[in-house]
């Protein structure tokens, strides 16, 4: 069977174990199930041509092992019932290349014309259908929480999901499919690197030839597996707040700079809990996400424990545009964030294998402890943000973001790699400005002035510190309208004619 032959006959190691785990759970699903209550979902894409593929070498091997030698013409090409869910919104090249397939192995095909849910309903009334095979891999939206074997979720038809494939990377699927010279949709050598409709696919920017304009490199030179889906173009969904004053009169643009995103920051560290070093990372942050705009809702320490990381993040990530979490990344037991995150958001901690790839380069053959444990990763959420500056991507789960910085060097570098990176979600936005005014009049003298201040100017925070109980009072204005800012703070000044002088922040 010459897709058998090409994968074992490759000095592709990683690919071959694969390969060989992915047709065991094949001839295990055809040794659980009648062949004519199997069946295939196949779209056209690369993942679900890598899985007809190895179905149908597991088919063969299957047959083999049996001793069923009869017509083994027909065994290589598995007529298993593969159906196909066709949208007028699919490319004409998926289109093209599925029926095209359909035709060359021989599979009878089920069109259906409704979506996911419904389609499989009218299926399974029309005819038994115990297992589907499915080009799920770990990664995809659909992924979380399921198995090899996985049952339809409560309310759907009752099948079993079976997902030979579910712990393949990106690179794993081109490695297998040039190593065995198969036909694949042409939209993968013209730059997509993931297709979905002809709405939301783009081909994949980080392909771009700039030698020739608008061209673009074969789907398979993408070195980063984890930007596979960049091609994907996504609809703008922030959550804005803008208060009356601010938004009075804007236009749009206008409007937009005004706009304050909201973050949190949650730090893990028992030590600092117990007072034996302090946490410079929380402030250093908070400066950074003022300066583009970013108001912080709080900061919080938290203990190295699963279950305080975990209901942080919960109360965080529901309420705030983005969480950010400092410490707990690591082989030890104290490292639990990524385990709290995983619990905040309902999945388990699974394998990446792109992950555990950096991991070994990063660390070759001085790492003595366990690596595959260090690249278990929240699953289905998970997204690596790359940089050519950092040795090891930073982590980010749907509006999580994993800082694994010790210092404010380090912060300053990992900052600066997720404001270059477009899938951080770091929309920067006009930062804010802000005036401080120093006095030596009491709380009590300007109290009632201050009041009277926070009501006129609603969009201007006004706070007080002092450096000491009987220092000078500061007086902080901050705000993202220059103007109105000025405005408050010279209301202030001329309430009280010669008792404020300005002051820089740190005063």
């Amino acid at each position: 069977m010459e897709i058998d032959e090409a994968v074992r006959g490759c000095s592709d190691r990683r690919l071959r174990t694969k390969y060989d785990n992915a047709v065991y759970v094949v001839q295990r699903a055809f040794a659980l199930y009648p062949f004519e209550e199997v069946a295939f979902s196949f779209n056209g894409g690369k993942d679900s041509t890598v899985l007809l593929h190895l179905i149908r070498a597991g088919y063969y091997l299957y047959k083999k092992d049996s001793g069923d030698v009869a017509q083994m013409d027909s065994v290589k090409n598995c007529p298993l019932r593969t159906i196909y869910f066709e949208s007028p919104s699919a490319f004409p090249e998926i289109n093209a290349f599925t029926y095209e397939t359909v035709s060359t192995y021989g599979l009878p095909l089920e069109t259906i014309h409704s979506d996911f849910k419904s389609g499989l309903e009218g299926l399974l009334k029309k005819k038994a259908t115990k297992a589907i095979f499915i080009g799920t891999r770990i990664g995809d939206p659909n992924a979380v929480g399921q198995e090899q074997f996985s049952p339809s979720s409560p309310g759907w038809p009752p099948f079993m999901r079976v997902n030979p494939i579910l712990d393949w990377s990106y690179r794993d699927v081109w490695s297998f499919l040039l190593t065995c010279k198969v036909k694949y949709c042409s939209l993968y050598d013209q730059g997509y690197t993931s297709i979905g409709s002809i709405h939301d696919t783009v081909p994949n920017a980080l392909l771009s030839d700039s030698s020739t304009e608008k061209s673009f490199r074969p789907a398979y030179m993408l070195t980063d597996g984890r930007l596979e889906r960049a091609g994907r173009t996504k609809k703008a969904n922030h959550k804005i707040e803008m208060n009356s004053v601010a938004s009075n009169g804007m236009n749009k643009s206008e409007g937009e700079q005004m706009v304050s995103r909201v973050a949190s920051i949650i730090v893990v560290g028992d030590e600092i809990l117990f007072g034996t070093t302090e946490d410079k990372l929380g402030a250093a942050l908070c400066k950074k996400l003022h300066a583009i705009g970013w108001r912080v809702s709080h900061v919080s320490v938290v203990l190295n424990e699963i279950d305080s990381v975990a209901e942080e993040v919960e109360r965080c990530k529901s309420t705030d545009d983005m969480v950010f979490i400092i410490g707990g990344l690591g082989p030890l037991h104290s490292d639990v964030s990524l385990a709290g995150v995983a619990k905040a958001f309902g999945v388990r901690l699974a394998p990446d294998e792109e992950f555990e790839d950096y991991l070994c380069q990063l660390m070759g053959s001085n790492y003595t402890g366990d690596r595959n444990e260090m690249a278990l990763l929240p699953e289905g959420i998970t997204e690596l943000l790359h940089h050519k500056t950092l040795p090891l991507p930073l982590i980010k789960c749907r509006n999580v973001i994993t800082l694994a910085a010790t210092n404010v060097d380090e912060l300053d570098i990992q900052w600066g790699c997720l404001l270059d990176s477009q899938e951080s979600g770091l929309v920067q936005a006009k930062p804010f400005v802000s005036k401080h005014l120093s006095t030596t009049l009491s709380d009590v003298q300007i109290a009632s002035v201050l009041a009277k201040l926070c009501l006129e100017f609603s969009d201007v925070y006004i706070g007080c510190h002092r450096i000491s109980r009987s220092g000078p009072l500061v007086v902080n204005l901050t705000g993202k309208d220059n103007q109105r800012v000025e405005a408050a703070a010279e209301k202030l000044t001329t309430s009280f004619k010669g008792q404020f002088s300005q002051v820089d922040s740190g005063k």
